[in-house]
């Protein structure tokens, strides 16, 4: 049985998550808004990807014609 260790880094950044977390009461929408904002300032680029409809998968890799999964 392994035992768990506490790593201070990642200990730093998940208190840091928290306490902006808790500035939005955890509301995903009210933080993901705040993120956005702070990317917006920041005056960098960002990637963007197309979004795709709910309920439709890309494959992740290109299908070959003829190929069937098993």
């Amino acid at each position: 049985m392994q035992m768990k260790t506490t790593d201070p880094i990642v200990s730093e950044v998940r208190a840091a998550r928290d306490k902006h977390a808790a500035q939005f009461g955890y509301d995903l929408k009210d933080i993901f808004r705040d993120v956005r904002a702070r990317q917006e300032a920041s005056g960098r680029s960002y990637v963007k990807y197309p979004s795709h409809p709910a309920g439709v998968q890309q494959p992740l890799y290109p299908v070959k014609s003829g190929m069937t999964r098993e």
